[in-house]
């Protein structure tokens, strides 16, 4: 049984974390994998839209520490340490931050630490009932090595993730709902298929528009106005242009499911 699986359904891919036995901590294999299978998507034309989440009770605890260590014979330099981030745990961000179709993250249990922070970079999280979040590096003498310190502020504020990143208190779903940490909480039995719904309706919209969207708003979060009006401007013209605009607004004024 793989440790990570990633299976393409109705145009949604699902990357499953899949070792219950540790609450899907991850490894390096499986983060080599994770790596592989978001690439793929990103130049799949049959995945519109991506689903994370994980096996049993739990998204992800964080990195399996018997299953990770830097990649130096005897005690590691504070450069391995950092080079080993670089090289294999950040690589999901950066495969995260080059695929330009919708990443959803059905939080279904415990996300913690490296756990909490890849729920973090996904365009969206949907979490269950039972799901706890926690950043919790603090607690084992750590800091957020895995872009806590990024996302958590653009999501709940800074005051807000300076409060749960300097106690490492655990958020739970209606909590985290309250304050924008997750989109949607479905009950625990109805989580996983709720999210892949949703992305399958993502998927089925117009594939390049839709990608041209999730950009441009990221870009825009980066932006001033003027840049961020000038670069939608661009998009505009080319939209405008493309068949696959034109189908979808045919579609919508004759009140059908566009062809694509």
């Amino acid at each position: 049984m793989a440790e990570l699986e990633y299976e393409i359904e109705n145009g949604v891919g699902t990357i499953l974390l899949n070792r219950p036995e540790k609450k899907n901590a991850f490894n390096l294999e499986m983060l080599h994998r994770w790596d592989e299978a978001l690439r793929e998507a990103r130049t799949d034309d049959s995945v519109g839209a991506v689903v994370l989440t994980g096996a049993g009770d739990a998204f992800c605890a964080g990195g399996d520490f018997e299953g990770l260590s830097p990649d130096a014979e005897g005690e590691p330099t504070p450069y391995d340490r950092k080079a080993f981030l670089t090289d294999h745990v950040h690589r999901i961000a950066y495969a995260l931050e080059d695929l330009d179709k919708p990443v959803i993250a059905a939080v279904n249990g415990v996300a913690v630490g490296a756990g909490m922070d890849f729920a973090l970079m996904c365009d969206m999280r949907f979490a269950a009932r039972s799901a706890q979040m926690s950043g919790g590096y603090i607690k084992v003498g750590l800091v957020p090595g895995d872009g806590g310190c990024y996302w958590l502020p653009r999501l709940v504020g800074t005051a807000k993730a300076l409060e749960l990143l300097l106690t490492g208190d655990f958020v739970d779903a209606g909590e985290a709902h309250r304050i924008s940490l997750v989109n949607r909480v479905y009950d625990d039995e109805y989580l996983v298929q709720e999210t892949k719904s949703f992305a399958e309706k993502l998927a089925a919209g117009p594939p390049r528009i839709t990608r041209m969207i999730k950009r441009a708003v990221y870009q825009s979060a980066r932006s001033d106005l003027r840049t961020s009006l000038d670069l939608i401007s661009s998009h505009m013209g080319i939209v405008q242009s493309m068949e696959e605009s034109h189908e979808t607004f045919n579609a919508f004024r004759e009140k059908r499911a566009p062809n694509f």
